[in-house]
C-alpha cells in the first residue's frame, strides 16, 4: 500500500461487546456448543432489518436471517478466531492489541477458596453473602434484601475469571467505599496466590423486586504482561483514546485520554463529538450494553434494539470521516441472549474494516487471531512494534 500521510491518520476501533457470530471449533470445551449470538438472535427476532450494517457487509460474513449478502459491500468483511485461552473481555481486548497470553486466568466454579474470603472479610470488617457463580441481576434479587438487612456485600463470580462485589449504594454502602473494598480484593487476588482477571464493583439501587444495577461499575484489572499496540502508539506521541470500559481492561496503561459513559447511547454521542476533533491516533470504544445489559440478561429484544440504534448511528458517523480515517468494527467474544447460559460464549467475532483507499469490499476470510486488528493498525501508522498478528492491509 502507499504510505499514508502520518500527520492526519486516525483509527476508530469499535467493539460491540459480546456480539459473536458462531461457535468456535473448541466451543464445546467451554460449554458453548450451539452459541451463535448474531445468527440465533436474527432467528429470534424474525430476521434483521439493519440496512446500514448490511451495506457494510455484515451479511457477507455468515448467514443471518433477513440479511442477504450484498454484491459490493462498503467495508471489507470477515471473521476472527480467538487464539487466547478464555472468553472474557480482558483477553479479548489484549489479543486485539497484539498480546496473546500464554496462560489462562483461573475460574472458580465452586466459589472462592476459604482463605480468599477470610482475607477479604478481614480487610473490609464484615462478612459476605453468596460466594457462588451467578447472574448479576439474579443474585441481587435473591440476596438483596438480606444484604440490606445485614450490610454484608454480595460476592459472586461467573464462568469468567471475575470477583464481583455487589452493594446497594443508596441504603447500605457508599460507592467510594465499594471501590475501596474492590481495591482490597484486587490486592488479595494477585500472584503467587489465587488470582482473577478482574475484580468488578457492581453497585445497585432500587427496592426489593426492582433492583437496578448502575453504570458506576468499575473494573480492577492486572497489567498486561507485555507491551501492547497501545503502549507503542502512546510512546510515539499519538493520541490513544479510551471510550467506555476499555482503559480498565489494560489497567489504564497506554492511554492518553479516557472518556467513560453511562451506556451505549451516551457513548455513541461522545464518539460523534470525537470525530469532529483534531487529533491523530486511535479511538478505542467498547459498547458495553450488548454484553452487560442484554447478553447477560438473556434479552434478545433489547439486544436487537441496540443493534438498530448502532445501525442508525452509523448513518451519521460514516459521512463525518476524513479521507485518511480507518474504521474497524468487531467484538471481543460472544454472549448469545437466546441460550440458557447467561455467560460469555466462545465464538468467532465479526470483522468489518474500512478505509476509502485501502479497505473496500474485500473478503478478509477467517483470521486466525484477533491480533490481526492490532497488527493492521500498527501497519497503518507505520509503527515498528513487536506484537502478534498479521496485517490485513496486505493480502
Amino acid at each position: 500500500m502507499t504510505k499514508p500521510i502520518q500527520e492526519s491518520l486516525r483509527v476508530f476501533l469499535i467493539i460491540l461487546d459480546g456480539v459473536g457470530i458462531g461457535e468456535l471449533p473448541d466451543a464445546a470445551d467451554y460449554g458453548d456448543k450451539g452459541a451463535n449470538t448474531l445468527g440465533n438472535l436474527a432467528k429470534a427476532v424474525g430476521g434483521f432489518n439493519l440496512p446500514t450494517l448490511r451495506g457494510l457487509g455484515l451479511g457477507n460474513i455468515a448467514p443471518l436471517d433477513g440479511m442477504d449478502p450484498v454484491e459490493n459491500p462498503m467495508f471489507c468483511y470477515g471473521k476472527m478466531m480467538e487464539k487466547s485461552k478464555g472468553k472474557d473481555s480482558t483477553v479479548g481486548h489484549w489479543e486485539m492489541t497484539g498480546l496473546i497470553p500464554d496462560f489462562a486466568f483461573p475460574t472458580y466454579p465452586n466459589g472462592f477458596p476459604d482463605d480468599v474470603i477470610r482475607k477479604f472479610t478481614s480487610a473490609i470488617g464484615r462478612g459476605i453473602l453468596g460466594n457462588i457463580p451467578a447472574s448479576g441481576t439474579e443474585i441481587i434479587e435473591r440476596l438483596g434484601v438480606e444484604h440490606i438487612r445485614t450490610g454484608k456485600p454480595i460476592v459472586y463470580t461467573s464462568a469468567d475469571s471475575v470477583f464481583q462485589v455487589a452493594v446497594h449504594v443508596e441504603k447500605v454502602v457508599p460507592l467510594q467505599t465499594l471501590y475501596e473494598w474492590c481495591k482490597k480484593a484486587r490486592e488479595i487476588l494477585m500472584p503467587p496466590g489465587p488470582t482473577v482477571g478482574r475484580v468488578i464493583a457492581r453497585p445497585f439501587i432500587g427496592e426489593p423486586g426492582n433492583f437496578t444495577r448502575t453504570y458506576d461499575r468499575k473494573d480492577y484489572n492486572v497489567d498486561p504482561p507485555a507491551k501492547t499496540l497501545l503502549d507503542y502508539l502512546s510512546e510515539s506521541g499519538r493520541a490513544v483514546i479510551s471510550l467506555g470500559k476499555v482503559d480498565t481492561l489494560f489497567n489504564e496503561r497506554g492511554f492518553t485520554r479516557v472518556e467513560h459513559y453511562a451506556g451505549n447511547t451516551e457513548g455513541l454521542e461522545k464518539a460523534l463529538k470525537l470525530v469532529e476533533e483534531d487529533w491523530t491516533g486511535l479511538m478505542f470504544m467498547n459498547l458495553i450494553d450488548f454484553d452487560q445489559t442484554w447478553g447477560h440478561r438473556n434479552n434478545p429484544e433489547g439486544f436487537y434494539h441496540g443493534l438498530e440504534e448502532f445501525d442508525e448511528w452509523l448513518v451519521d458517523f460514516l459521512p463525518m470521516l476524513n479521507q485518511s480515517d480507518m474504521v474497524i468494527i468487531t467484538a471481543d467474544h460472544g454472549n448469545d441472549p437466546t441460550t440458557q447460559s447467561t455467560d460469555h460464549a466462545r465464538e468467532y467475532v465479526p470483522l468489518l474494516a474500512y478505509h476509502p483507499t485501502f479497505l473496500r469490499g474485500r473478503d478478509l476470510g477467517i483470521r486466525e487471531t484477533f491480533a490481526d486488528v492490532g497488527k493492521t493498525i500498527a501497519h497503518y501508522f507505520n509503527l515498528d512494534c513487536d506484537i502478534a498478528g498479521k496485517s490485513f492491509l496486505v493480502q
